[in-house]
């Protein structure tokens, strides 16, 4: 691990590639190494390019890491692509992105499956971002999936966060208008030289004379043509300009993605192990507490019985088959508290938020489970070693 830190640090690009790939993959000691390039402290510039598929972010990216490149910057790119049904990586991959750059050292580029994630990134960019950060890059630009006015998460993530529209769209604006709008620091209408690009600006106007907005800034409009790299350097001024503003802004994005962590929050409840509910549920019957509702989750192999208690419950889980996940712990440690499930608003956010962070996640997404609430897992590694489920609407 000092050896490949050493190696990262320098800007050794085998190093950087093996560790993105320790990290895509979950690998044993990859937590410890984005811990390990946190400390460094080093910082890129994060741009994050988002907006409908179509848009051109993959041409715009290009002309931007070209425009850098020509003023001697380095570059990293995180290209999340939508995942293949059949092999789960990514249907646009390294090999056919930006061929342009091949051999230029100081562009680093990586194509990442989305593989269900929401949000429109990877579970994983954020701590590929912290590699790249550390490995000496300049400036980080991560292009999202394109999914629609749920890609929020971008803006936990990047210090600018750049909408790209385009004419075309049918209603345009109205399409996006919740959501990945309002994250928005730069509006960018690409293929302006095609017919419909002034209704386009006209309508990003028009929704930001009715919406509040920072007093310090205001998101601008920029005119592209990515094809032929005509107002990029507009767009790498406004992002310069966005990053010297004075953005309460910023702090209120990241409070919307992030829900705002430490407020709503309660214990939901205990989840604890048993070989039989019904051998269990005496001794808390003895304590005057009774079962509320009984129900089997098949998906997660297991049947649960639910008791009040106060504000809270105990929720006693029974596998339904000795492979599932709770048969499983009571083999390796018998029975006994499982996971501890608090209760928030905004899981989707809180989920989008927790991804961009780097926090090590057991679930691949926000499920339905008992009594219809829906819940995701964080791994007992980013909690103190105790197994946490958040549970909300």
């Amino acid at each position: 691990m000092g050896e490949m830190l050493e190696r990262l640090a320098a800007g050794d690009v085998r190093a950087l590639a093996r560790a993105v790939s320790m990290v895509e993959d979950g690998a044993e000691g990859a937590a410890e190494l984005i811990a390990a390039c946190r400390r460094l402290g080093r910082k890129a510039r994060k741009i994050g390019i988002t907006g409908p598929p179509g848009a051109g972010k993959s041409t715009l990216v290009d002309q931007l890491v070209a425009k850098l490149r020509a003023s001697g910057e380095t570059v990293g790119v995180i290209a999340v692509d939508p995942s293949s049904p059949y092999t789960g990586g990514a249907l646009l991959g390294d090999r056919v992105r930006m061929r342009g750059f091949a051999g230029d050292s100081g562009v680093f580029v990586r194509s990442m499956a989305s593989r269900g994630a929401l949000g429109g990134l990877a579970k994983s960019a954020a701590g590929v971002c912290t590699l790249m950060e550390a490995a000496g890059l300049g400036t980080v630009i991560i292009e999202t999936v394109g999914v629609g006015q749920d890609e929020v998460g971008i803006a936990a993530l990047a210090d600018v966060t750049i909408l790209v529209l385009v004419p075309g769209l049918g209603d345009d604006v109205q399409s996006l208008k919740a959501g990945v709008m309002e994250i928005a620091d730069i509006f960018v209408v690409n293929k302006s030289d095609l017919p419909g690009a002034d209704r386009v600006e006209t309508e990003i106007l028009a929704m930001q004379g009715l919406g509040a907005h920072d007093e310090h800034w205001l998101p601008p409009v920029v005119r592209t043509v990515a094809s032929s790299g005509e107002g990029v350097a507009a767009l790498l001024a406004a992002v310069d300009r966005c990053l010297a503003a004075p953005k309460r802004r910023n702090a209120e994005i990241l409070r919307f993605a992030q829900n705002d962590l430490g407020d709503g929050l309660r214990l939901d409840h205990l989840g604890i192990a048993v070989k039989s509910i019904a051998a269990a549920k005496g001794f808390y019957e003895l304590l005057g507490m009774s079962v509320s509702h009984e129900e089997t989750v098949e998906h997660e192999q297991v049947k649960t019985a639910m008791l009040p208690m106060g504000d809270s419950r105990i929720e006693l889980l029974e596998p339904t088959a000795e492979d599932s996940t709770i048969g499983r712990f009571l083999a390796k440690r018998g029975e006994g508290l499982h996971h501890v499930a608090v209760r928030v608003d905004g899981i989707d956010a809180r989920f989008a938020a927790m991804q961009a962070a780097g926090i090590r996640l057991a679930s691949d997404q926000v499920r339905v489970g008992v009594g219809g609430h829906r819940y995701f897992f964080v791994h007992p590694a980013s909690t103190g070693g105790v197994l946490l489920e958040l549970v909300g609407e």
